[in-house]
């Protein structure tokens, strides 16, 4: 096995996901060099596009809503040059209930902060003054409440807090974190009405967050090696010595430093006696081809959905793509049987009918996120490690957001700001 010292002042990024390829960005622009090395042929992770040979066309592996306030994605986009590539939503977002055909819409950006506040309860059919007194629990929620335990049960939590919850920590209320739902509402209202205008990708995820971002490292001079999967690594005297890859290793010299921005599975696997959460939660995806371009109502690019199995159904020309978190109980049927679930609710949403079903494919995530629980948000890791060369990026870390895009980009960035401060030793 061939084993090669690198440069001082290396830094060696395991995982090119988002929380990779921030870290990169900010040491790339600090003068630093970066190397990084993905043990897949692209980078991305959970949040890339590719070609479906089923549909003819390119396709995100889920589907990722932002908001406005998302300040750390946002900055990410404009040092990339993508600030354009994201479509605003033009209005309140609609809502269906599949089983009693009910519908409304929530403008949660509309006047002060009160009322900003108070919006699910204006607006949320069948919400009362009583489900006011669980907002005011939420935000008052100890680190070992659930969302369910903190906000009560009701008409609001099914028609808003339970698709919130479920989108956002890709957990059921009675088992997510309370605090972890409070930091997004908190940034959300914080920011007011500017805020919470709901983003997507024009074009795709990859389109966005993952080419314009390689095509900056590149213009920085960092490399990128895929394929390239970190089976080791050896310590000594607090820190990492040595990498160890399929087939050759690379030697750690004083100066050289090791950003881990891998899944917490991967990284318990490598650092011994890491903290990390250990249980998953997986996200179901369906995206089919329309034989013309849908509208959903109010003409928005996204609809949520109560009462079926789809939970929200996102709007692209004639690719129309679902969503369902918490997914664990659907995740080993068929795909068939997915799809024709999944159709039904998706007709119902664009007011077409359920048969014959269009072309469609499945893309299930079955390690999505880490299962955010309370315990799970207690075990999140820092930045820093017990080695001094070493730290730790991705959105499972202790970033205090759930595993988002926006977690994942902080925690990249943390991560950086960690090699760039302490140094490497």
């Amino acid at each position: 096995m061939t084993v090669a010292a690198d440069p001082i002042g290396s830094v060696h990024i395991i995982g090119a996901g988002l929380a990779g390829l921030a870290a990169a960005l900010s040491l790339g622009a600090a003068g630093r060099r970066v190397v990084i090395h993905e043990a897949a042929p692209q980078a991305g992770g959970r949040c890339r596009s590719y070609f479906d040979p089923v549909l003819g066309r390119r396709i995100d592996n889920g589907n990722h809503l932002l908001l406005s306030a998302n300040r750390a994605a946002l900055a990410y986009l404009g040092e990339i040059g993508a600030a354009g590539s994201l479509s605003a939503g033009g209005g309140p977002i609609p809502f269906l209930d599949l089983a009693t055909g009910q519908a409304w819409s929530l403008a949660l950006g509309d006047g002060g902060f009160l009322r900003r506040l108070s919006a699910p309860l204006r607006q949320v059919p069948g919400a009362n003054l009583r489900d006011g007194i669980g907002m005011l629990r939420l935000a008052a929620a100890g680190p070992r409440t659930t969302v369910t335990q903190s906000v009560g049960r009701g008409p609001l939590m099914e028609r808003f807090w339970h698709p919130l919850t479920t989108a956002v920590l890709n957990a059921h209320p009675d088992e997510a974190s309370a605090v972890l739902l409070r930091s997004v509402m908190r940034t959300a209202m914080v920011e007011g009405g500017d805020g919470l205008v709901p983003l997507t990708a024009k074009i795709g995820l990859s389109e966005s967050f993952v080419d314009p971002a390689l095509a900056t490292l590149a213009a920085r001079g960092a490399k990128i090696r895929f394929g390239r999967r970190l089976r080791g690594i050896d310590f000594n005297d607090r820190r990492a010595t040595t990498l160890h890859f399929h087939g050759d290793s690379v030697a750690l010299v004083e100066g050289n430093a090791v950003v881990v921005a891998v899944g917490p599975t991967v990284a318990g696997g490598l650092l011994p006696g890491l903290s990390a959460p250990k249980d998953t939660s997986g996200i179901l995806n369906a995206h089919f081809l329309l034989d013309a371009p849908g509208r959903l109502r109010g003409g928005e690019a996204l609809i949520g959905l109560i009462g079926g199995t789809a939970e929200w159904v996102f709007l692209r020309d004639t690719l129309a793509s679902v969503t369902v978190s918490a997914a664990d109980a659907l995740l080993e049927r068929p795909a068939e049987e997915l799809l024709d679930i999944l159709w039904r609710d998706t007709a119902a949403a664009l007011g077409r009918p359920d048969t014959p079903r269009p072309p469609g494919r499945i893309v299930k995530e079955k390690r999505a996120t880490f299962r955010q629980t309370p315990e799970a948000a207690r075990q999140r890791p820092p930045q820093r490690t017990a080695w001094r060369n070493l730290v730790l990026a991705g959105d499972w870390t202790d970033t205090g957001l759930p595993a988002t895009i926006e977690g994942a980009i902080r925690s990249g960035r943390a991560a950086a700001e960690a090699v760039l401060t302490y140094g490497a030793d």
